[in-house]
Order: C-alpha cells, then sequence, then structure tokens
C-alpha cells in the first residue's frame, strides 16, 4: 500500500474535504525527539477542540501510542541522518474499507540515501536499504509493534517513515487473555536496552527506545521545582509504562534517626485502588540502608502474608529502588507487576536510570526551595517592616520580587526626617544575587543617614554616588569572591554595581498638600496627574549612580495639591515585555495613569499592577515595585 506524503497548504486544521493535517520541520539535534511530541500534542488537542468526527475516539493510550512513536522515529531520524527533520501529522476520517487513523510522516534529507523506487509495505516493516541493517532494529521492532500498518518511502534526497494508528479502540494483541497487559510488557521490553554494556556505546544506545523514554522523562522532570510534583511526575511515568502501581517517599531536609519519610506519591493504573494502596502502604514508611546501593530491592507484596497481611490474589513482584542525590538518600520508590514472577533485568535497569533522573529533579528542587527561602528572608531583611505615614498625603505600595527564588535589587521606603519633611525612595539595583543585594542593604541605611542628617536631596545622591564607587562596590565584588569561593555561581553580571534611584522630600503646606522636591538618577521618571487627567513627568533624567564620581544631581521642586497623585515605579513596570513591545512604548505608562482620574492612591496602583500583569501572557521576570502619593 503507497503512502506519500501529502502536500497540502496551512498547518492544523479542517475544511470540507481535506484531512486535518498539521507540519513542521525541526533541527537535527537532540531537542528534536522532545520537540515533536509536543508538536503532536498540541495537534490532538487543536483537534479534538474543533468537535472532528474522527477525533471522537481519541484516548490516553492513542495520544501515548502517537508521542512514542514520533519520538522514536524522529530520534532516530537525528541519530542516523543529522539533518533537518520534517514531521507531518494528519487525521484520516473513516470510509467504507477503514476505520479512521492517526498517521505520522517523519523524513530526513540526508543526501547519501539509497534511492528506491516509491513503495512501501504494510504489516510488519519495509525491506532494509543498503548497508544499513542497524537503522531498522529495536526502534522500528516498537513502532512495528504500536502501529496498525507501517512504511519506508525513498524519494532523491528524501527518506519518509510512516506509521498508522487507528482511531478505534484498536488491540495488537487480538488473541492474547492479557492484551493490554502484554501491551505494556511488550513495549517496555522495546523501550530497555538489550543489556546493560549497551550503556557504554553511545551510537547504539541513542537509537533506542530507551533513550526516547528517558528523554521524556528528563524533559518533563527538569526544572521542576517542587518535590511534590516531580514525584506526581515520576508516578505517572512509571505507570502504567513500566509498573501497574507505584509509591514514592521522600526523606524530610532534616533526616536524622528520629525523621520519618513522606509518602508522598501513590500512583495505580486502576485508580480506583490508590486509595485503597495508599492507606495500606501508610503505616509501613519505606527507608532502604544505603549499603543496598542504587539497585531494585525486591521487596514482598503489599497486604500479602509475607508482608503481615492477608492475600487479596492479586500479587506479584515488588521492587524497591532508593532515590539519591549528590551521595545522600532522598527517599524510595516502591512499584510492582501483577501476575509475573520476575522483571526482566533490561527493565529493571531502565527504571534504574529513571530513578536516578528522579534523584536528580528531587535534589534540584530541594536546592532551589532552600534558595528561596533564604532569598525571601534576606529580601525581607533589606527592606522596612513598615512604612511611615504622611500627614495629608495618603500613600499605596506594591512590591513583587520576580519568582525567581533570587533576591532581587528593587527598593523601597518612606521614613519621616527632622524639619517636618518627609523623604520617600525608589530604588533598583542593576543585576540581582547577592553582590545586588549587598549594595541593596548599604545603600538604604545610607540614604536614611544623610537625610536625617539635613543634605538637600541633590547632596543625598551626590554623597551616596561617592559611597557606591568607594565602599558599596568593594563589599559587592567581596560577595562574588565568596560565592565563587563557595562553589558557586558568579554573576554573569558581576562588574560595577550601577544604580538606579528615586528620591523624594515631602513638605505638608498648612493648606492642604504637600511640597514635593524630586531627584531621579537614572530611574524611570515619576508621572504627576492632575484632577483634570493631565499626566506629566515629574523630574528630569540625570545619570545613573555608581558610574561616575564628580556627578552633580539638580533637583525639581512642586506643589503636591489637593487630588494630585504621584506615580513612581521602577523599570519592572516600563520594561515589562510582550514579545518585542514594552509597557512604557508610546507612552503606556502615562496612557494607564491619566484613566485613573478620580481613584484613591491604593485604587490607582491596584489598576496600574493589573494593567502591568495584563500586558503579556506570562508572568513578569523582573521585580516589579510602583508607589503612588496622593495629596489629600
Amino acid at each position: 500500500m503507497q503512502r506519500d506524503i501529502v502536500q497540502r497548504p496551512g498547518t492544523t486544521g479542517a475544511s470540507t474535504g481535506e484531512q486535518p493535517v498539521a507540519r513542521t520541520s525541526l533541527p537535527g539535534n537532540l531537542l528534536a525527539p522532545s520537540a515533536a511530541r509536543q508538536f503532536v500534542a498540541a495537534a490532538l488537542a487543536e483537534w479534538s477542540g474543533l468537535g472532528l468526527p474522527a477525533a471522537v475516539g481519541f484516548s490516553e493510550r492513542l495520544s501515548d501510542d502517537a508521542a512514542v512513536i514520533v519520538s522514536e522515529l524522529v530520534t532516530n531520524a537525528v541519530v542516523h541522518a543529522g539533518t533537518t527533520v520534517d514531521l507531518l501529522f494528519r487525521l484520516e476520517e473513516a470510509t467504507e474499507d477503514e476505520a479512521s487513523a492517526l498517521v505520522l510522516e517523519v523524513s530526513d534529507h540526508h543526501p547519501t540515501r539509497a534511492v528506491r523506487s516509491d513503495r512501501s509495505e504494510s504489516g510488519s516493516g519495509a525491506d532494509e536499504g543498503p548497508g544499513e541493517p542497524d537503522e531498522y532494529g529495536r526502534g522500528l521492532a516498537l513502532v512495528a509493534t504500536l502501529a496498525e500498518r507501517w512504511g519506508i518511502t525513498y524519494r532523491t534526497g528524501l527518506k519518509t517513515v510512516w506509521a498508522r494508528l487507528p482511531v478505534d479502540d484498536w488491540n495488537p494483541f487480538p488473541d492474547a487473555p492479557e492484551a493490554g497487559f502484554q501491551r505494556q510488557l511488550r513495549a517496555a521490553e522495546l523501550l530497555a536496552p538489550t543489556a546493560r554494556r549497551a550503556l557504554r556505546d553511545d551510537a547504539d544506545w541513542a537509537g533506542r527506545g530507551a533513550l526516547s523514554f528517558l528523554a521524556e522523562a528528563s524533559d518533563l522532570l527538569a526544572g521542576q521545582l517542587d518535590e511534590d510534583i516531580v514525584a506526581a511526575l515520576a508516578g505517572q511515568l512509571l505507570v502504567p509504562r513500566l509498573a501497574d502501581w507505584c509509591a514514592i517517599w521522600l526523606e524530610p531536609e532534616t533526616a536524622g534517626r528520629a525523621a520519618v519519610p513522606r509518602l508522598a506519591k501513590v500512583w495505580h493504573v486502576d485508580e480506583a485502588r490508590i486509595q485503597p494502596l495508599r492507606t495500606l502502604l501508610e503505616g509501613h514508611p519505606l527507608r532502604l540502608p544505603e549499603r543496598v546501593g542504587t539497585g531494585p530491592v525486591s521487596m514482598p507484596w503489599p497486604g500479602s502474608a509475607e508482608d503481615g497481611g492477608q492475600p487479596d490474589g492479586l500479587e506479584g513482584v515488588t521492587l524497591a529502588y532508593r532515590i539519591t542525590s549528590g551521595g545522600r538518600t532522598l527517599g524510595a520508590v516502591l512499584l510492582g507487576r501483577e501476575g509475573i514472577a520476575r522483571v526482566p533485568d533490561e527493565v529493571t535497569a531502565l527504571i534504574e536510570d529513571f530513578v536516578r533522573r528522579v534523584g536528580l529533579a528531587v535534589g534540584a528542587a530541594r536546592a532551589y526551595t532552600r534558595q528561596a527561602t533564604i532569598s525571601r528572608i534576606l529580601q525581607r531583611g533589606l527592606l522596612p517592616s513598615k512604612v511611615a505615614d504622611i500627614p495629608g498625603v495618603a500613600s499605596s505600595l506594591v512590591y513583587e520580587p520576580s519568582d525567581d527564588g533570587v533576591v532581587g535589587g528593587d527598593f523601597y521606603d518612606i521614613f519621616p526626617c527632622p524639619g517636618d519633611r518627609w523623604c520617600f525612595v525608589l530604588g533598583d539595583v542593576q543585576g540581582s544575587g547577592p553582590e545586588a543585594a549587598v549594595v541593596t542593604g548599604l545603600a538604604r541605611p545610607w540614604l536614611r543617614l544623610l537625610a536625617r542628617e539635613g543634605f538637600q536631596a541633590g547632596e543625598v545622591l551626590v554623597r551616596l554616588n561617592r559611597l557606591l564607587l568607594d565602599d558599596a562596590m568593594e563589599a559587592a565584588e567581596a560577595a562574588a569572591l565568596m560565592v565563587a569561593a563557595a562553589g558557586g555561581q558568579q554573576s554573569a553580571d558581576s562588574g560595577p554595581r550601577f544604580l538606579s534611584l528615586l528620591y523624594g522630600e515631602l513638605v505638608p503646606l498648612p493648606d492642604g498638600g504637600a511640597r514635593c522636591t524630586l531627584a531621579s538618577a537614572g530611574h524611570p521618571l515619576p508621572l504627576l496627574l492632575r484632577p483634570d487627567g493631565t499626566v506629566r513627568p515629574a523630574a528630569e533624567p540625570q545619570l545613573l549612580l555608581g558610574v561616575m564620581d564628580d556627578a552633580v544631581y539638580e533637583t525639581q521642586s512642586f506643589d503636591l495639591a489637593p487630588g494630585d497623585s504621584l506615580l513612581c515605579v521602577t523599570d519592572g513596570v516600563t520594561e515589562r515585555r510582550s514579545g518585542p513591545l514594552m509597557f512604557d512604548d508610546a507612552e503606556g505608562l502615562a496612557q494607564a495613569l491619566s484613566g485613573c482620574v478620580g481613584l484613591t492612591a491604593e485604587e490607582i496602583a491596584d489598576r496600574i499592577k493589573h494593567a502591568v500583569h495584563a500586558f503579556a501572557e506570562r508572568p513578569p521576570d523582573d521585580d516589579l515595585a510602583l508607589l503612588v502619593l496622593q495629596a489629600q
């Protein structure tokens, strides 16, 4: 049966008389299999959402099989051809002769491919090309196991491997009494290496199905910042692909003899049996001794007579693995296969490799949690516990550090000074991490000290600039060296630490409002909103602090009359991005503020914050700070 690539315009979609088609090109590198899996999943989701007749039969099994097949075919194309890989995925509606089906086609462009006549064979596969006996080994055996039909089509400079998966509930083992279990076991065996020594042969191992499984696992586990999410993903990857059920225990951070492992996740192929299994396991915390290593350990079947319970007739093989990272035990995985006496060595070796990746993910999540906790504590120490109330002036402050677990460089303060003055500060140290935290930790108390010593606004910035070029830079460099000496990663921007700062003073007026004096050093300019809706900058731009030791800073003064509102922000607001655009492009901030006439200070701050968040779909990737001062 001939199968050629169907050339149709467009991407994913459906129209009368045409098959829904999705196509893409992927680079010939190790990221291609992951991208292919995501592309297929997106196409399935979109077609399901369109309500196509053939999509009614979509199932979780079909989605899993499509992901495994496309991952295997793209991996083979990358390893053996190394060229750009073309992926075409189409949905064929049912006909009188055939049920509706998904057809995957993966093409590479290797120039030395043998030219064949356009032919392909249905059933178990296609003929092997001259000099290519290994290309259609276990990888395509997996495709043959999961697909109803598959084949290969050759053209000059192009080779296409296709696979057809019926949308209906098709069974590849129709004569087997336990078809689902045998199919899972067969797939697991194909996903595993033929022998443990195969790991030493990178070229051979890269072409095996196990590489696809472990790559998928690594993609899903990498970057997870919560150990419970890691445990949940691990359970769903193991069941039902390699086990019928599994349970994952995690050691507490302060592990010791008195610490008890926590049952983080229980998963079962039959969801109705998850809670009974959890109840059975909760009373028996699992902790494997370090002497057993990271390999499989045979355990009694939960609830069996050997385990001290009553047999339920559903016994099988139970294995436990120690979860480790950096030589430290982080927990254990317990899994079971029902109705068999032994799990093949190839599968146990694959599970051991998988559990090793789980350990790395749990370790990384815990390291992030520790760093984020320290950063939050440090951030609280760098910011005032409360800000002063200014007579006759309402204030509202919004501060949202970016959620990256690293202490940021934004800071703020409002404090009283002698002479019936109230000072306010909004600053942003270039960069983040320990070096930025050192500058923040020095700048805020220095500002308070200089202001309370009676220096005027311009002189405060002049003196702060000199201090930054001297003591703060030395302290920041020392912090960077300490981080590097402790084995940490020094910031890429660990050079000079510049500081953008908006510094202001308010003196209440007898008839209401306040006299405001401002100085801006490389900071986004504050905006003044009048009751009639007009908006104008309230300061002039000047040089960043920490650049030149002889810099001089000027001030601007004006009356903040009753009803006037002053908006001060950091660049986390003005430079909020949505693709190539920034929030303050075309005076976007001023336009947003002009629509806040008649609102209180708190309402203005809330509206601007929501406008910044709504500007892009992704959360802000920089600290966000804004201060609204409104004369009463």
